[in-house]
């Protein structure tokens, strides 16, 4: 079990966010899950995304907060998401569609999951910046599209449409 007794800064910091993409390049960036109930905590022991088991042992003028780098080193960092990650599940009409899907999402270093006939993104922004970054792909009938919100949330549908701005909430099938 390591224990990290000190945040090294945030991943917004311009000169942590280059390491962070560099490290996130060679699958090297950790995530730990921290429930918002859980926050102003400075002692806690977790495991990590991937696995690895960690103890909190912050001092008092440091608190977590969504973004926190816990850990910035040559093969890995170790950074702090609060609550339950959203996640923008896609899928393409054809297989021709779902090839330029994934080409874009790695192109774009997106975090990904698969689900049978379905690519997730990691949401760490507004899904209007998602769709709008896959251009074309995302102006016709080409994709389907949910915001599967956090742990026991919701979804939100849609189709990749222009007028996805103004999509109404469904219940989750």
């Amino acid at each position: 079990m390591r224990v990290i007794d000190h945040i090294v800064g945030s991943r917004t910091d311009a000169a942590i966010a280059a390491q962070l993409h560099h490290l996130d390049h060679h699958r090297a960036v950790d995530v730990l899950t921290v429930a918002s109930a859980d926050i102003a905590r400075r002692r806690l022991r977790a495991t990590t995304e991937g696995g690895d088991e960690v103890a909190l042992a912050l001092p008092r003028d440091q608190t977590l907060f969504d973004g926190a780098v816990l850990l910035l080193e040559p093969g890995h960092a170790l950074v702090v998401r609060v609550g339950a990650q959203d996640w923008l599940r896609l899928t393409a009409r054809d297989a021709a569609d779902a090839l330029e899907l994934g080409y874009h999402a790695g192109n774009l270093h997106w975090r990904v999951r698969f689900e049978t006939g379905s690519l997730l993104v990691a949401l760490d922004g507004p899904v209007t910046d998602y769709l709008a970054r896959l251009g074309e792909l995302a102006t016709g009938d080409r994709l389907a599209w949910e915001v599967t919100q956090g742990a026991g949330g919701g979804a939100v549908h849609g189709h990749a449409h222009h007028h996805n701005h103004h999509h109404h909430p469904e219940p989750a099938r």
